[in-house]
């Protein structure tokens, strides 16, 4: 594999990060989080700047995120490039440029053909190398895991037996979205490449939130009394714990207001509901009674009736 190691000695992944080369597993999948979540191309609409840097975080993060990638990364970078073998491919005798069929050509002059045409010794196109067949999973997720991100591990039990494979799901994905695992599908045989594993996600209902695009969409009652006069109120957020908010006075059942960055790679959008008493105290009911006769304009007048 010369080429990802080659791009591995020229690219310091840890400074694509912004972490120092032993910064722990854990500081290394924060910096991505913190990254992803504001490079993500949903976030940067039209930003091609964003988008390229986007997947270079992400390309670094797969190899430093990986345990078993960034041993062999390091040791790259330790040792230099021709530690991973670099090379390209070789000439004949003099400079000549030997392919294969060339050297099929030149021993079967030699030596005649086999039964399948070719040079005895020599494969046929059925015995040359094969790609290993692409696998679909299922993965279903938290809310919360989607909206953030995780690294989990994907249970796999095809023809070549039991295995577990580790994968790093990005920030914001949804219900139908195809992940894709390059290499990690069924083995090539004879020496062929692995085909890819392509995981499709399912998201989990939250209890309390909902998702519109990148934006996160809470519905949140207000009383009678909050929703006429106005109110501060407190209301959850996903990650960050409860947050004040301002209903100013007058506010309709239904109305929605943005709460900025709260809402994992978007905005909080919190529709605030007039919640209506089933029953009423005897004081209360005097009190709306009193209200209502004191109330001269009507919320029908613009229908004519």
């Amino acid at each position: 594999m010369a080429e990802p190691q080659r791009e591995w000695f020229e690219k310091d992944f840890y400074k694509v990060l912004g972490v120092a080369e032993n910064a722990s597993d854990k500081d290394i999948t924060k910096a991505y989080r913190k990254l992803a979540r504001e490079l993500h191309p949903d976030k940067n609409p039209g930003d091609t700047a964003a988008e390229e840097r986007f997947k270079e975080v992400s390309a670094a993060y797969d190899v430093v995120g990986d345990e078993a990638k960034r041993k062999r990364y390091d040791e790259v970078r330790r040792l230099g490039p021709m530690a991973g073998g670099f090379g390209g491919g070789g000439s004949g005798p003099g400079g000549f440029n030997v392919g294969f069929d060339d050297l099929s050509d030149l021993l079967g002059g030699f030596f005649g053909r086999g039964g399948d045409g070719n040079p005895p010794g020599f494969r046929s196109a059925q015995q040359r190398p094969q790609r290993g067949a692409d696998l679909e999973a299922d993965l279903a997720l938290d809310f919360e895991d989607a909206v953030n991100g995780i690294e989990t591990t994907i249970h796999l039990n095809d023809g070549d037996g039991p295995r577990d494979i580790k994968a790093r799901i990005p920030p914001g994905v949804t219900t139908g979205k195809k992940i894709r695992l390059k290499g990690r599908g069924s083995p090539g045989r004879l020496g062929g490449p692995p085909g890819d594993l392509f995981i499709k996600v399912t998201v989990r209902d939250h209890h309390l939130f909902g998702r519109a695009g990148n934006d996160l969409t809470l519905e949140v009652p207000i009383t009678f009394a909050e929703a006429t006069l106005g109110a501060d109120i407190s209301v959850p957020t996903l990650d960050a714990g409860p947050v004040k908010m301002r209903i100013p006075p007058g506010t309709s059942s239904g109305k929605t207001f943005r709460l900025r960055g709260k809402g994992g790679l978007g905005d909080l959008l919190v529709t605030a509901v007039v919640a209506v008493p089933e029953e009423l105290s005897d004081e209360q009911k005097a009190a709306v009674e009193a209200f209502a006769a004191a109330s001269d304009d009507s919320p029908r007048t613009h229908l004519g009736v």
